[in-house]
């Protein structure tokens, strides 16, 4: 009865023209905000890239990137805090975009290198091949 009766004085207190259809969206809206979840899996992978990225020494090769990566986890892990999930959610996924990089660009260094060093060797046998022929007339 009581529960009644406090409807009937909410429902009292809403203003003529304010419908219930309005009501139950903001209720609804409310609830999504505050039930979004965190996280977890995007700040796994960020993690879990960041670790790979160490173990495969990207930091010589892509430095900036890494380090734009690291702090946008931090950042990631004080919105989980702050109860921001979108945030967090958008920063670890920039985060892991940045290990991407970070290794793309590790990648083609040591490419680039590999190629620079195949070049001086071809420059020495083409050297060594003229001299020797060059002995044998």
């Amino acid at each position: 009865m009581t529960t009644f009766i406090h409807s009937q004085n909410l429902m009292r207190r809403i203003k003529p023209g304010t419908s219930l259809i309005t009501l139950l969206a903001g209720l609804l809206l409310l609830t999504a905000c505050a039930s979004t979840p965190p996280p977890t899996k995007e700040i796994s992978e960020a993690e879990r890239s960041m670790v790979d990225a160490e173990q495969a020494r990207v930091a010589q090769h892509a430095l900036p990137e890494l380090q734009e990566a690291r702090s946008k986890l931090a950042e990631a892990r004080i919105a989980i805090q702050n109860e921001e999930m979108d945030r967090a959610k958008r920063l670890a996924l920039e985060a892991s975009a940045d290990i991407k990089l970070a290794s793309a660009k590790a990648e083609l260094a040591k490419a680039e290198a590999v190629n620079t060093d195949m070049q001086k060797n071809i420059h020495v046998l083409k050297e060594e091949m003229q001299r020797t022929s060059g002995e044998q007339q």
